[in-house]
């Protein structure tokens, strides 16, 4: 186990260790405090100090994430080729917005394709008019950029192949290469440029890798801790696991992601994570976003507000 889950403050006390000049465990700097505090030779002295672990040991008040005032957001994670998911989730956002205010979002983060066994209708519902009364506005998953990878260079193939390909090529028609060999993966690709509808590349060509709404920030997979949302590399935004995941950061505003999936959608003072494994699970989450409010809707979940 990471010493920090444990032991919040260490990072404070590695720096009281060079104010004491000398590398020291966590035991001995303990007993540095206890003895500093307890000098009351300098009334001053006892005063400074008591300033200066203040200030280090000290943890900066935790803003609660809000939007603005009559504005609702509805955030859906990883479909994953499950249109029967996606159409069973539409319905509950849709008796869920019934008493809602009228200005409401509909965000998907990603991954709208391979593993279930409709790719191809999922991007068809997505296309489709949105769901009455709503903007929407679609992100790119990984899933989806391997479809465009592969456009543009069918040994891409190989990578692809292993992570729901296969399903997706045949949810448009086009027969998965039988043999590891590059004319296999050529004659597929051509076969999917035929079949794919002009829409439909125009749609993931076009989907965006984040967006923002009040304090909240979505991207499909998360951030790199330590650099400012604006500067985020593409590849971070599409494929980013464990440095996000495990980061205590502030990230300057909720994180509202997909990626990585878990039975339950998880929610942390620093990000939200809506990928319930929707293709395996039949659990295709999204959260609802009002005011300082955080719930989730999930299909085959009863619904609740997150703790």
């Amino acid at each position: 186990m990471h010493l920090w889950l444990v032991q919040p403050s260490l990072a404070p006390r590695a720096a009281l260790a060079e104010y004491f000049a000398k590398v020291c465990s966590l035991k001995d700097l303990d007993k540095n405090l206890m003895i500093a505090n307890q000098d009351k030779k300098s009334p001053a002295k006892d005063r400074s100090l008591r300033d200066f672990f203040g200030k280090i040991l000290s943890r900066p008040e935790r803003r609660t994430a809000a939007l603005p005032v009559g504005l609702r957001v509805y955030a859906v994670g990883d479909i994953h080729g499950r249109l029967d998911l996606l159409d069973a989730l539409h319905d509950l956002i849709e008796k869920d917005s019934r008493d809602g205010p009228n200005d409401r979002i509909l965000i998907y983060v990603g991954d709208y394709i391979d593993r279930g066994p409709d790719s191809k209708g999922v991007i068809d519902r997505l296309l489709a008019p949105p769901l009455d009364g709503f903007s929407t506005r679609h992100l790119r998953g990984n899933h989806d950029q391997s479809l465009l990878d592969f456009l543009d260079d069918p040994m891409h193939f190989r990578l692809w192949k292993d992570y729901g390909a296969r399903e997706t090529l045949q949810s448009y028609g086009v027969s998965p290469p039988r043999f590891d060999k590059p004319d296999a993966f050529a004659t597929a690709r051509d076969e999917l440029e035929q079949a794919l509808p002009a829409a439909h590349l125009n749609f993931l060509n076009g989907l965006k890798l984040s967006t923002e709404v009040g304090d909240y920030f979505f991207a499909h997979a998360g951030v790199r801790p330590g650099l400012p949302l604006a500067k985020q590399a593409p590849d971070d935004l599409m494929w980013i696991r464990e440095e996000f995941l495990y980061s205590n950061s502030d990230f300057g505003k909720v994180v509202v992601h997909g990626h990585t999936p878990s039975p339950e959608p998880q929610k942390r003072h620093n990000r939200i994570g809506i990928d319930t494994g929707a293709y395996a699970t039949g659990r295709l989450t999204c959260v609802v976003l009002e005011g300082q409010e955080c719930r989730f809707l999930s299909t085959g979940l009863t619904t609740g507000t997150a703790s």
